[in-house]
Formats: structure tokens, C-alpha cells, sequence
């Protein structure tokens, strides 16, 4: 048996140890519930809070957390409460599909919104904040994969390949007017699902990806976690980390990778901070401060809920992104078929990291847009948030200010049929070679990031998203200097040039709606308005035009 020491299994002294402290916890609540009742004259002294408080804090750093509920109940819309219904729509051994269907009076036409949530140790409802805040403008479903301990054997196994087959299911499923969101672990079978059927020419394909925090390429600023991937072989990992089920779980003798190993890894990896946290809980109690108190244990609750994975799925995720990098090499094959990134061509990209993520490093996240070279630049968007993790990236008061709003934005402007998404302009070489003639660099840390795009493809002729005349790009006519437009610096006419829009003539044409399409692609915040950019365009087009600019009047006109 795997995970052995002497005749027991790991997991089967951890299921012994929790079994022994059970009359203890009990004892525990027992004398917690005698303290605190309002007839006992000592329930009230420093002595007495003293004692709560340490029986609470053995209780919760002994028990076994139970999975918690999304507990989202109503949501706004249009600025009017709606309840919401929480219903389970397609299920598998595996995975349920939830969707929060919001009780609307009168329909409405938001998009469909797929958030794939992690299978890496924690539940579904880790994506509560941001299930909370997608709902007032998207009809939300969300993944909820099943604890591993709790499927029978009966119901087979469970692969990285059965992963990416039950999102495709999950898209035919759903329709073909879905946007999906995948938040760290899942960016990589969700990108090759989309991949493999963009190559099928599968009409279900999803209109856009978001991808958050993901390892597409931990190749690139490689955090500890990917170092210590990298650092074993898979024989190793099959002998320290697997192990068998207990009875009496109904998942017994199903080969797993358990939880509570997982959370033991990313708690070691900070555990000043949650000893810290500990010790501020027992000040809190003692000090009668019930909201500090409320706040931890809402997050811990959370935090310390975890579940098992499948061994076969967790061994194939860790050889083929973390030991292999198969997916950015473009070696990665799903049941004998490859998995080519170059046939992305119809579904949108934006790529979210954190810059202080410490599980995937900035960068690994965003060389999807490097893989995927054919998907239009219009199509296309990268955002690094300033001064949050990981987990800040999809949660937290920056993701619901920052972050959410943007991929709002992004899935509300690819939200169009498929027949109107544009060509590629040229067919680029394929994911493999590109691998391996460009090696991964880590990107430079920055105080303040702007959305930026990885260096397209260059054709002939590249047509801008705002502009309708075509734009001819060659070395007789340079771009304008669009620095000399007050508001706009490096980093900003860099954007500009990615999103296709290299002249003044190009900015000065804007229509309103398309002014505000740029401001919200780019993240500007009514900046463009603000700061009178298609005024300043038209200045300079009429006093004294920079080098181009004569050409990019004629071709405006």
C-alpha cells in the first residue's frame, strides 16, 4: 500500500487520530456550552473567557470541516434584490453543475457564463465571491467536482482526459452562447478542451476564455510549488503521496491523493501567518471582539475544508504541466489526439494574474496568448492586478473592484454570434515549434501594470477594432507618436498598438459607443473622455501632424 508507515497508512492514522479526539471535542463544546450559558454567575469573568476561548480553539484546530454552502440566497440586478435558486442542471459520478438561477420577473438575455472551479484540494464555494459577483450580469453555472473519498469504486476512474471530456460535455450541454471562466488548476484543461474543439470545428466551442492564475507554462518564474513538481519524478509522487481509502468512506480502497496532505503543503508554506491568525483569535475572544472572531472563522471554515483527489487524475496533471510542460511544448495529447493551440481561432482570450501570485508565477498564466497565435488581437486582452495573490485574483475587495468589472466587460464584447467573430489575417507556425524557438522569460515586476498584449502576428494589412478603414502598416509609413496626446504614455500608446490603432486619424474618428468600448477594454475609467483624447487627436492632425500622419489623414479620409 502507498503512503505506508508500519502496517497503517497516512491517511489511516490521520482517520485514527481524528476518531480518538472525538470524546474530547465533545468534551470540549460540552464545557464551552456550560460557560457560556447565561445562568452560570462565572460565564462572564476573564477566567471564564480565557477557558471558551481555548476550547474553542482546540475544537477548531481538531475537527474535520465539513464542505460549506455557497450561501447566496439573492443577488442585484438592475439595481432591484432577486432571489436566487441554487439548482444542480447536469450531474456525473464527478462533478455536479450548478447553476444560480436568478428568479427575474421579466427575462433577460445576459450571457451564459461557465466558472470552472480548481479541483486541487479545496471546494467550489472557494469561488464563492466570485460566483457573487459575476451574477448581476451573467447567468452563472459553476463546477462542482465531487471528494473523491465519497465516489465508489464502482463508478470507475477519473483522469485529467475524463476532466477535459466533461467540460466539453458541459459546453454541448449549455449551448453555443457560453463564456467560460477558469480559475487556476482548470486554465489548462479548459484551454486544451477549447483547442480541441475549435480543431473539430465543434459549433459549441465557448464565444470567450478567461483564464485566472493558471500554470499554462510554470516554466516561467517558477514559484516553490512548481520547483517542487519539477525537482521529483512521478514514481516518487506515486509513492509518497497516494494512498488508499479507509472504510468507512463509500470511496473505499479508491486510490487518492488525500486532502488534508494538500493542505498541509500550502499551510506550510505560510505557517507564521496561520499560527499568528490563531493566537489573534484567542485575543479576540478573550476580548469579546466578535466580529474579528466572525471574520476568521468565516474564512477558516473555507480554508480548512478540503477534499480528495483521484490519484490517476492528480499523477497525469502533475506530469503533464508541472514535470512534462506538455501543453506549452505542444506535445500534450488528449486519447491520442494533439491538442493544437494554433486551431484557436473563434474564442476570445483575456488572461488575469496577481502580482504577488506565489502558487502561479506571473507570466504563466498569460502564455496563452503567446500559444494561442491565431486568435484575432482584437480577441484578445492580458491583466496583471497590482499588489494581490493568488487568491486575490478571484476574490476580495480588488477582484470585485478591479478585476471583475473587466472580465464583465471582455465576455459583454465578445458576446456575438460566431458568424461575426473576424478571420485571422494569416496562419502562424504551429504551438510546438513556437515553443521551442522562443524560451520562456520571466517578466519584469512593475509598479503600476497596464492591460497589455503578448507581439502579434504581423500581416500586410492589420484592420483596426475601432477604426474602419484598414490601416497599411510598412516602413514608409510610421506610426504616429501617440505620446504627444496628453494621458497617454509608453505603456498606454503600447496598448493602443496592440489593440490596432497606431494614428491619431484612427482616434480622432471614434464614435462615441466606440470610445466606450476602448475606455472599458482598456481599463481606462472614462479617461479617454476625461482627458479630451479625440480632441487632442484632431489638434494634432490639423496644426502639425508627427511623422505617418499626413498618410494616416489620407487613409482616415
Amino acid at each position: 500500500m502507498d503512503g505506508m508507515m508500519g502496517f497503517l497508512s497516512y491517511y489511516q492514522l490521520y482517520e485514527l487520530n481524528h476518531a480518538a479526539l472525538t470524546p474530547m471535542r465533545a468534551a470540549a463544546d460540552m464545557f464551552d456550552l456550560f460557560l457560556k450559558n447565561p445562568l452560570n454567575p462565572m460565564g462572564q469573568t476573564p477566567l471564564a473567557r480565557n477557558w471558551r476561548a481555548g476550547l474553542e480553539l482546540f475544537e477548531r484546530t481538531t475537527r474535520r470541516y465539513a464542505k460549506p454552502s455557497f450561501d447566496l440566497p439573492t443577488t442585484l440586478v438592475g439595481g432591484t434584490r432577486v432571489p436566487v435558486v441554487e439548482r444542480i442542471a447536469w450531474s456525473k459520478p464527478f462533478c455536479d453543475l450548478i447553476h444560480f438561477e436568478r428568479q427575474l420577473e421579466r427575462p433577460r438575455k445576459d450571457p451564459k457564463l461557465l466558472i470552472v472551479a480548481p479541483m486541487s484540494g479545496h471546494y467550489a464555494t472557494l469561488l464563492r465571491g466570485t460566483v457573487e459577483a459575476m451574477m448581476p450580469r451573467h447567468d452563472v453555472y459553476i463546477t462542482d467536482w465531487a471528494d473523491a473519498r465519497m465516489v465508489p469504486l464502482s463508478d470507475g476512474d477519473f483522469d485529467l482526459d475524463d476532466y477535459i471530456d466533461y467540460l466539453i460535455e458541459m459546453l454541448h450541454f449549455l449551448g453555443d452562447d457560453v463564456h467560460v471562466i477558469a480559475v487556476c488548476q482548470p486554465a489548462v484543461p479548459v484551454l486544451a478542451a477549447v483547442a480541441l474543439m475549435e480543431a473539430a470545428g465543434d459549433r459549441f466551442a465557448p464565444r470567450s476564455m478567461t483564464l485566472m492564475g493558471g500554470p499554462i507554462d510554470t516554466r516561467i518564474n517558477p514559484t516553490a510549488v512548481n520547483k517542487l513538481a519539477e525537482g521529483k519524478n512521478l514514481d516518487w509522487f506515486r509513492d509518497n503521496v497516494v494512498m488508499k481509502v479507509p472504510f468507512p468512506h463509500p470511496g473505499v480502497m479508491r486510490d487518492v491523493y488525500p486532502g488534508f496532505l494538500q493542505l498541509s503543503g500550502f499551510m506550510s508554506m505560510n505557517l507564521d501567518r496561520h499560527v499568528t491568525a490563531h493566537q489573534d483569535l484567542f485575543k479576540h475572544l478573550v476580548a469579546g471582539d466578535g466580529d474579528s472572531a466572525t471574520k476568521h472563522r468565516d474564512f477558516y471554515d473555507e480554508y480548512l475544508a478540503v477534499m480528495d483527489l483521484t490519484a490517476e487524475f492528480y499523477l497525469q496533471t502533475v506530469e503533464t504541466v508541472f514535470i512534462t510542460h506538455a501543453l506549452p511544448r505542444g506535445t500534450m495529447m488528449h486519447r491520442g489526439v494533439p491538442v493544437d493551440l494554433t486551431a484557436v481561432r473563434n474564442v476570445a482570450l483575456l488572461t488575469v494574474e496577481g502580482e504577488n501570485d506565489d502558487i502561479s508565477g506571473v507570466g504563466q498564466t498569460e502564455a496563452a496568448q503567446h500559444l494561442c497565435v491565431n486568435i484575432p488581437e482584437d480577441m484578445r486582452a492580458h491583466y496583471v492586478q497590482p499588489k494581490v495573490g493568488h487568491y486575490g485574483v478571484f476574490n476580495g475587495s480588488r477582484f470585485r473592484a478591479e478585476i471583475a468589472p473587466r472580465i464583465s466587460d471582455f465576455v459583454l464584447t465578445h458576446n456575438r454570434d460566431r458568424a461575426s467573430a473576424p478571420k485571422p489575417a494569416a496562419t502562424a507556425k504551429p504551438a510546438a515549434a513556437a515553443a521551442e524557438t522562443a524560451k520562456p522569460v520571466a517578466p519584469a515586476k512593475e509598479a503600476s501594470v497596464e492591460t497589455t498584449k503578448p507581439e502579434p502576428v504581423k500581416p500586410a494589412v492589420v484592420k483596426s477594432p475601432v477604426a474602419k478603414a484598414p490601416v497599411a502598416k510598412s516602413v514608409s509609413e510610421p506610426a504616429d507618436d501617440l505620446k504627444r496626446i496628453a494621458g497617454i504614455g509608453p505603456k498606454l500608446e503600447a496598448s493602443l498598438n496592440a489593440a490596432g490603432i497606431h494614428r491619431y486619424a484612427q482616434i480622432a474618428r471614434l464614435t462615441a459607443k466606440q470610445a466606450t468600448a476602448l475606455d472599458a477594454r482598456l481599463g481606462l475609467r472614462g479617461r479617454l473622455a476625461r482627458e479630451k483624447w479625440i480632441e487632442q487627436a484632431k489638434a494634432l492632425m490639423q496644426s502639425a501632424p508627427a511623422a505617418g500622419g499626413e498618410a494616416a489623414a489620407a487613409s482616415a479620409g
